[in-house]
């Protein structure tokens, strides 16, 4: 039995498999509209989430599959007092795979060593979204046709999202990455990404204030939204939250292969006119979620087509 916590439990090797994968299950969906006859996805959701939610309920779906779950914490036992251990230990009884996602850091690790079944991290905190990476992969090489050689943009809250962070720590296995890392000075990259990953690794990398001036040579350019649940001060959200819009005027100087990314929700800082700019991939990444959590679950449950 194999959790997926992070997006360094697969190997590149593992990775370009599960990729091929999901790209067949994009061109010939009727042939995996039944390999999960039978199986049951449970979700557990402690916080609030839609695209992720519904992208994991999609994919069981069309494998076939049923879905339970619970969309969020006051809705299950835990408001209660029950222990995510105890949870999951009743989970394992009903289901034969489950999603968590947790506010706090290592929940779904805490999870997985009690599971009788495969946990997939759906997202702790402000840690790892390993699934998300795997879409952002996914989207990157089915679109770009790679995943080396890139200079990937990152832009708006470095510090508290996990997006960013997983992105980061799978990236740098590919060879000629560098990265732009586009923030406010309170929003940087947090210094653990910074020295224990970029630092360490020898990543080539840069930090800058100004998204204008940093657009003209990027490959990816990945947004992200200034996030107020992460935040304890309302002032200091309101300060942030409009910090960096990206728009068609924007768009005008940037590359004209470059992509653009966003793990969504967004809320400001990509203006409406961006979207029918054939650069703008957020709602075909949203799509390859699916494809890549279909193939996500058909690994961990070891699953074989014929």
């Amino acid at each position: 039995m194999r959790h997926l916590m992070s997006p360094l439990d697969f190997s590149i090797e593992e990775l370009d498999r599960l990729f091929d994968l999901a790209n067949d299950i994009e061109k010939n969906s009727s042939k995996y509209a039944h390999a999960c006859d039978g199986k049951t996805l449970a979700t557990l959701f402690y916080e609030p989430s839609t695209r992720t939610r519904l992208s994991f309920e999609s994919a069981m779906l069309k494998l076939g599959g049923n879905v339970l779950g619970f969309s969020e914490a006051t809705s299950s036992s835990a408001a209660k007092g029950e222990s995510v251990s105890d949870t999951v230990s009743v989970i394992s009884c009903y289901a034969d795979i489950c999603a968590m996602r947790h506010p706090k850091e290592g929940a779904p690790m805490v999870a997985s060593m009690r599971s009788k079944i495969p946990v997939i991290n759906a997202g702790d905190g402000g840690h790892q979204h390993p699934t998300q990476t795997l879409t952002d992969l996914l989207t990157i090489r089915s679109l770009k046709g790679r995943l080396d050689n890139l200079n990937i943009g990152l832009c708006g809250d470095l510090k508290f999202g996990r997006t960013v962070h997983s992105l980061i720590n799978a990236l740098i296995r590919y060879s000629n990455i560098s990265f732009t890392l586009i923030s406010p000075p309170e929003l940087r990259i947090p210094d653990y990404i910074r020295q224990d990953v970029l630092e360490k690794n020898n990543i080539p990398y840069k930090e800058v204030v100004s998204l204008e001036q940093s657009m003209d040579n990027l490959d990816i350019l990945y947004m992200t939204r200034v996030q107020k649940e992460r935040f304890f001060n309302e002032d200091d959200y309101l300060r942030m939250k409009d910090f960096y819009v990206l728009n068609k005027k924007k768009m005008d100087i940037a590359p004209k292969d470059m992509l653009v990314l966003h793990p969504l929700p967004r809320v400001n800082e990509i203006s409406v006119d961006v979207d029918n700019d054939e650069r703008a991939a957020y709602f075909k990444q949203a799509q390859y979620g699916v494809y890549a959590r279909m193939a996500l679950i058909l690994t961990l449950l070891e699953v074989e087509i014929c």
